[in-house]
């Protein structure tokens, strides 16, 4: 078992050789930016499956409603605009901010707790959304080009998801120099499509997109300017998915080589020129091209686009490519998610280590990894996989409005962080971070006002709800803390100790029981306990008879005590005896000894009731009683 979680994982690392899992600025691309990237395979087309779900319901019919798919651009343009305020806003935060600047430690250092625990819920919700939603659409992609794998869309994304978690468990240096091939794959084949597209578009003097605009969209009345003006706001909330990922990079500046903010601000400054490039070249060409696409249609507008470019037929070069293209965008995709992977996991590290999650995410893996918030992630987007059936136009409505708490949470703490430095140009820098958490509020407004009744109130009701659920959290353990701290009025006064050794019979682990005990307490302090099922007429048990008159034999010395038991219950009547021991001897401290065998097989122990372990549970609860195990193994084998 062990070799093959070795052969899985790989070697073990001590904690010395954390400088093996720094990573350089290209694996850092590839690990930190697989999810702003790879979002342009579905940003310009959740615009216009908004639009063609919002323009009905506005008042625009025929060419209105198709005329409005052109507005995919200015609403494409208005977020470039807004990436740009982020990426100069988020680059003084990796500055200010060297050990890792996510929206958590910005507004825990400048904000308070309550800001800082709602921006960490917030984004480990979208964490959570990141992975279903990059994961799906990666299916999406594939299934795109072989329709016939349509049904078996779930199925394939739950092995996404494990494959991606297992690849994180081996650690994000080793998971990162594995994904640089779908990271770079697809730039170079969405570059190049864009590259061809605009030749095309250039040589053949297609219409103009702004001709498109004036042919397809007719002059509107006042009501359908105002109509127009809903649309083109739920259109820009919905293509506003395309910046999630962007303060990934922010969030793990610890994972870069040295120096670590200049490299990772390097690496967010490449990102967002790649993403803007990617982003506005699709939607031009798609536009150009007067492509549209609505919601559920089962082919992506990539595709769509691809196959228009390039051709996509049976054979040839166009084939090869359109294959490659979506080949690629499958797989980055699919390990768009390794973005959560990393972050996610560190996020709730921190989290944990202020007491306001579970110690145990705080816990390294044998890879130097923090293996339980990789595992929760994973259960946690493969529920939502198999609720959503894969389809991530279903699961793009909650999407995005976490993530803009952050933006918002984290550029507000920077300002007040700027204020309280008062360092060289802090007007000026905090001027650029309070624009960063003007245009994110902003955007933030838009989008609970527009898709609040499509999902997104899940995500208004959560993140307070989740909140709530980290402050009881840390409330229990600064109560604990509080319980065991130890004062110098503390002192170690003498109790008097009564052994009680719990039977059922006389066996060798009941004598090995009794011997232990032996060693533990004055042999006059030790006194064992059965509990009898008195038979029909009244009278003790057949077996109770007999273990009275073996008794003797064995243990002598060592009185022996029945409990009746008239309900044939083991249990409650031993509670019970054990709560009246305490009241009438307060001044003793009780110990239970409890002899248990151990069978040699994990799968033995289930032909056995687990009473030992019913009474371990509930005597955990109880002040003033100690309880030991005393194993008896029926099969000892040499360790």
């Amino acid at each position: 078992m062990l070799s093959f979680r070795r052969a899985l994982l790989g070697r073990r690392l001590a904690s010395e050789e954390i400088h093996q899992t720094k990573i350089s600025n290209p694996i850092g691309l590839a690990v930190f930016s697989s999810d702003a990237l790879s979002s342009v395979a579905y940003g310009t087309q959740a615009i216009m499956d908004t639009i063609g779900l919002a323009a009905p319901a506005a008042g625009l019919g025929g060419a209105l409603a198709l005329g409005a798919m052109a507005w995919s651009w200015p609403a494409a343009l208005g977020i470039t605009i807004l990436l740009f305020i982020l990426m100069f806003s988020y680059n003084q935060t990796i500055h200010a901010y060297p050990s890792g600047g996510g929206a958590y430690l910005v507004a825990k250092d400048n904000l308070g707790e309550v800001s800082a625990q709602t921006a960490g819920a917030s984004l480990l919700i979208d964490y959570i959304l990141t992975v279903a939603v990059s994961v799906s659409a990666g299916i999406s992609a594939i299934t795109s080009a072989f329709p016939v794998l349509q049904p078996h869309r779930v199925g394939l994304a739950l092995l996404v998801i494990a494959f991606i978690a297992m690849m994180n468990l081996r650690g994000v240096k080793e998971s990162g120099a594995f994904f640089a091939v779908p990271t770079y794959g697809f730039v170079l084949c969405i570059l190049t499509l864009i590259g061809i597209g605009l030749f095309k578009a250039w040589v053949h003097s297609d219409q103009e997109l702004i001709e498109v605009v004036q042919h397809q969209v007719p002059s509107l009345s006042i009501t359908g300017k105002l109509a127009g003006i809903w649309l083109f706001a739920r259109a820009y909330a919905a293509g506003c998915t395309a910046l999630t990922g962007v303060e990934a990079i922010s969030n793990g500046v610890t994972a870069f080589k040295e120096p670590v903010s200049k490299n990772a601000a390097m690496t967010m400054r490449t990102m967002v020129v790649l993403l803007a490039i990617m982003f506005l070249g699709i939607t031009y060409l798609s536009n150009h091209f007067h492509l549209t696409h609505y919601f559920a249609t089962d082919e992506t507008l990539l595709s769509m686009l691809t196959k228009k470019i390039v051709g996509g037929g049976e054979h040839g070069a166009g084939k090869a490519f359109y294959l490659a293209t979506q080949g690629f965008t499958m797989a980055i995709l699919a390990v768009a998610a390794n973005t959560s992977y990393a972050d996610f996991p560190r996020l709730a590290a921190l989290h944990a280590k202020d007491g306001f999650l579970p110690r145990q995410f705080t816990s390294q893996g044998d890879r130097l990894v923090f293996s339980n918030g990789i595992i929760i992630l994973s259960v946690a987007a493969a529920a939502l996989v198999v609720m959503f059936h894969a389809r991530e136009d279903h699961l793009l409505d909650l999407y995005a409005l976490g993530v803009f708490i952050g933006f918002t949470i984290s550029q507000t703490g920077m300002v007040v962080h700027w204020r309280k430095e008062k360092g060289p140009q802090w007007q000026f820098k905090a001027i650029v971070n309070g624009l960063g958490a003007l245009t994110t509020f902003s955007v933030m407004v838009v989008i609970i006002a527009t898709k609040f009744t499509h999902g997104v109130w899940v995500v208004v009701i959560l993140v307070p709800s989740l909140v709530f659920l980290f402050f009881n959290i840390h409330r229990h353990y600064i109560r604990v803390r509080s319980k065991l701290a130890a004062s110098r009025t503390d002192t170690i006064y003498p109790h008097k100790n009564r052994v009680l050794v719990l039977v059922s019979g006389i066996h060798h682990g009941v004598v090995h029981a009794l011997s232990y005990a032996s060693t533990i307490a004055e042999f006059g302090e030790i006194e064992a306990i059965t509990v009898d099922f008195p038979d029909t007429q009244g009278r003790d048990s057949q077996a109770l008879e007999k273990l009275k008159s073996d008794w003797p034999k064995y243990c002598e010395g060592v009185p022996l005590r029945s409990i009746r038991s008239p309900y044939r219950k083991v249990v409650e009547p031993l509670l019970e005896e054990i709560d009246r021991m305490r009241r009438a001897e307060p001044e003793y401290i009780l110990t239970v000894i409890i002899p248990e065998f151990v069978t040699r097989h994990w799968w033995e122990n289930l032909l056995h009731n687990q009473t030992a372990l019913r009474i371990k549970t509930s005597l955990l609860s109880k002040s003033k009683v100690i309880v030991i195990s005393v194993p008896y193994h029926l099969d000892p084998v040499l360790d």
